[in-house]
C-alpha cells in the first residue's frame, strides 16, 4: 500500500482525516469536499484503526447526498483478489454498514457482494451480522459455513441475533458455533494466606504465580509494591501488572511517583499516571511537561493521561496546550481527553469546541458535548438527530435525551 499523507491541521483534507467536527459542519459549502471524502474513506487516514470514522464519512456521505459507487469500486480494485493488507477495506466496509444503520440500504448491495466474493469477506460478514437484518444477510451462512473455521465461526456467531438464529437454523456448523463447550479454567493459585513478604519473593523469583502475586499485593495496598516497581520496571519485567499495581496504591504511591518523575527514571510514565489521578495543585507543573513533550513528540496515547490530570486539577496553564493539541492532534480519540480537561478548567473557554464535538467522530466527545454544550438553535437541532438516530452510540444518544429533557424543566 502507498504510504498515507496527513494533510496539515489546518486544511479541510487534514480535518476531514481527522474527523473534526468543525470539517463535518463546513464541508456541505465548499468545493472539492466530496473527492475529499472519497480520498478519507479509500485512503484510510487515521492514525490508531481503533479509531472512530465510519459513522462519521457516512454521516457525510447522507447528508451531501453522495452516491456509494465510489466506495464499490475501492473495495473491488483490481487489486483486492492479491491484497495483502485487508485493513485497505476496513473502513470503506464500515462507511457502507453505517450508511445502512443511516437508511441508505442500497449500501448493502456492494456490502454483500463483497462477503461472498471479496479478499476481506470476514470483515464484510461480521458487518452484516452486526446489522442484524435476515433480509440483508439472506444466504450468506453457505459463505459463512463454507470459508470460516471452527474458531472464526465461533466469533462470528456467538452472539445471539436475529440473522445468527436463521444461519443456525440452516447451517449445522453454525448452530454448534453458538452454543460453544465451556473451556475449563486452571486453578488459579491460592495466595491469600501468603505474606506480602511471601508474595514478594515469589515476585523476584519470578514464579509461575508472578503475576498473581503483584495483583495481590495492588489489591492489598501493599508498600512492597513500589520498592518491586523500582527493582523490576527498569529491565521492563513484569510492567502491566507492576504498573497496574502501583495505580492500585492510590494516593500512596504519591511519593514515589513524585520522585520517580522528578528524577526523570525511565518508568516515569508510571509516576505520571499516580499524579494525574491522585496528585495535588503542587504536581502540575510535571503534568504540563509531560502533555507538553508528548504533544511535542505527537505521542498522542502518552497525551492522553496528563491531559486528564491536569483537567481534574482545573490547571488553567494546561490551557493553551490542549487547544494546541485539539488542532494538530492525529489521534482523533485523545481529543475527548482534551474536551474534558478544557471543559473542567473554563466551560467558557471550551464553549466553540464543545459546539464543534456535536459534528466529531469519536463518540467520547459527542457525549462530552451533549452534556455540556450550550443550547441555541444549531445545538438543539443537533442534539434531537443524536438522540434519535439509530446509528448513534447508546451513550452519546443517551446524553443527548438527558440534555434536552433537562432543558424543558
Amino acid at each position: 500500500m502507498e504510504p498515507i499523507v496527513i494533510h496539515p491541521a489546518e486544511s479541510l483534507h487534514g480535518r476531514l482525516q481527522r474527523g473534526r467536527g468543525c470539517a463535518a459542519r463546513r464541508a456541505a459549502g465548499l468545493p472539492g469536499a466530496r473527492e475529499l471524502i472519497y480520498d478519507c474513506v479509500s485512503r484510510d487516514p487515521r492514525w490508531d484503526t481503533l479509531e472512530a470514522r465510519g459513522l462519521y464519512y457516512a454521516r457525510l456521505i447522507l447528508d451531501l447526498e453522495l452516491e456509494t459507487g465510489p466506495l464499490a469500486e475501492h473495495i473491488f480494485d483490481p487489486i483486492d483478489p492479491l491484497d495483502a493488507e485487508p485493513d485497505r477495506t476496513n473502513l470503506a466496509l464500515d462507511v457502507l454498514s453505517q450508511l445502512v444503520r443511516l437508511g441508505r440500504r442500497e449500501a448493502a448491495v456492494p456490502l454483500r457482494r463483497y462477503a461472498a466474493e471479496g479478499a476481506n469477506w470476514y470483515t464484510a460478514l461480521q458487518a452484516l451480522v452486526e446489522l442484524d437484518d435476515p433480509a440483508l444477510a439472506e444466504g450468506l451462512d453457505e459463505v459463512a459455513a463454507a470459508r470460516c473455521d471452527d474458531r472464526s465461526l465461533a466469533w462470528l456467531c456467538g452472539v445471539d441475533g436475529a440473522v445468527t438464529r436463521m444461519w443456525a437454523r440452516r447451517q449445522p456448523r453454525i448452530a454448534a458455533a453458538r452454543r460453544p463447550e465451556p473451556r475449563p479454567h486452571e486453578p488459579r493459585p491460592s495466595l491469600t494466606g501468603r505474606s506480602d513478604a511471601d508474595l514478594a519473593a515469589l515476585v523476584r523469583a519470578d514464579d509461575t504465580a508472578t503475576t498473581a502475586a503483584i495483583l495481590e499485593l495492588g489489591r492489598r495496598r501493599s508498600a512492597l509494591v513500589l520498592d518491586l516497581a523500582e527493582e523490576l520496571l527498569p529491565g521492563g519485567a513484569h510492567d502491566g501488572p507492576l504498573c497496574r499495581a502501583v495505580r492500585d496504591l492510590g494516593p500512596a504511591a504519591l511519593g514515589r511517583a513524585r520522585l520517580w518523575t522528578a528524577e526523570r527514571r525511565s518508568y516515569q510514565d508510571v509516576g505520571i499516571d499516580v499524579l494525574a489521578a491522585h496528585g495535588t495543585e503542587s504536581d502540575a507543573p510535571p503534568l504540563l511537561e509531560s502533555l507538553e513533550d508528548a504533544l511535542d513528540e505527537e505521542d498522542w496515547d502518552l497525551a492522553a493521561v496528563p491531559a486528564d490530570g491536569l483537567g481534574r486539577l482545573r490547571a488553567r496553564p494546561a490551557i493553551p496546550l490542549l487547544l494546541y493539541g485539539w488542532e494538530e492532534s492525529a489521534s482523533s480519540q485523545l481529543r475527548a481527553n482534551l474536551l474534558g480537561a478544557l471543559t473542567r478548567i473554563d466551560s467558557h473557554v471550551a464553549e466553540p469546541y464543545l459546539v464543534e464535538a456535536l459534528w466529531d467522530c469519536e463518540g467520547g466527545a459527542r457525549r462530552i458535548a451533549a452534556e455540556a454544550v450550550p443550547l441555541d438553535g444549531a445545538t438543539r437541532a443537533r442534539l434531537r438527530r443524536l438522540r434519535h438516530e439509530d446509528a448513534e452510540e447508546p451513550a452519546v444518544r443517551a446524553a443527548a435525551g438527558e440534555r434536552l429533557s433537562g432543558s424543558l424543566n
